[in-house]
């Protein structure tokens, strides 16, 4: 996995891919009032819940680009769903390789049959405990703390569109995240996050 994010291989696309699941519509009870001199922004901490909605992100490492679709839930139903949405915009002279999390709805009799039907997916799991391996999350932090977080959402419908148009402006002008560690340094951070697993299991 380090090398596919260090060293792609040749012909071929890396994608970084994940659900965010359960992003909640919430409609503030009063409205916020902006920041001026002397006062910080503020926002009421009681609102309204007007549903759900989960967002199936694919992130291209070399470019920053994202394909992203949201849907009700996130079943193996949803995933297949995704997998064809890329399938259909990654050029078909290109291999896919996929990295995702150990989550058993991306292992579902279902998925592996269809991916054994497109023989360019090529899945890569991150190991248990480590999911910051996944570039994605990485983007699912942007997100949220520059659109969700802070967002006022009367529907799902609205909260949608808000997800929507953050996409479309990540990907007119797209930065790719750039690792700052060896690859030496990220195996030797999952062999300490393993131990610590297992140290913990033991107590």
């Amino acid at each position: 996995m380090v090398g596919l994010y260090i060293n792609p291989p040749d012909n071929s696309v890396v994608l970084s891919a994940d659900e965010k699941s359960q992003i909640q519509a919430l409609d503030r009870t009063q409205p916020s009032l902006p920041m001026k001199k002397g006062r910080a922004a503020t926002m009421t901490h009681d609102y309204k819940r007007n549903g759900t909605t989960t967002l199936f992100v694919a992130l291209n490492i070399l470019t920053g680009m994202v394909i992203g679709s949201c849907m009700e839930r996130h079943r193996h139903v949803e995933w297949l769903k995704f997998l064809r949405l890329i399938d259909k915009n990654v050029d078909k002279g290109l291999e896919i390789h996929l990295i995702a999390d150990n989550y058993a709805t991306h292992k579902h009799p279902e998925v592996k049959a269809w991916l054994k039907k497109h023989p360019r997916f090529y899945m890569h799991f991150t190991p248990t405990s480590s999911s910051w391996l996944n570039l994605i999350e990485r983007w699912f932090r942007d997100i949220t703390t520059k659109r969700i977080r802070r967002g006022t959402f009367p529907s799902v419908s609205d909260l949608i569109s808000a997800i929507n148009s953050y996409i479309e402006i990540n990907n007119e002008t797209p930065t790719p995240f750039m690792w700052t560690k060896t690859a030496d340094e990220i195996i030797e951070k999952v062999k300490r996050g393993r131990v610590a697993l297992e140290k913990a299991r033991i107590i």
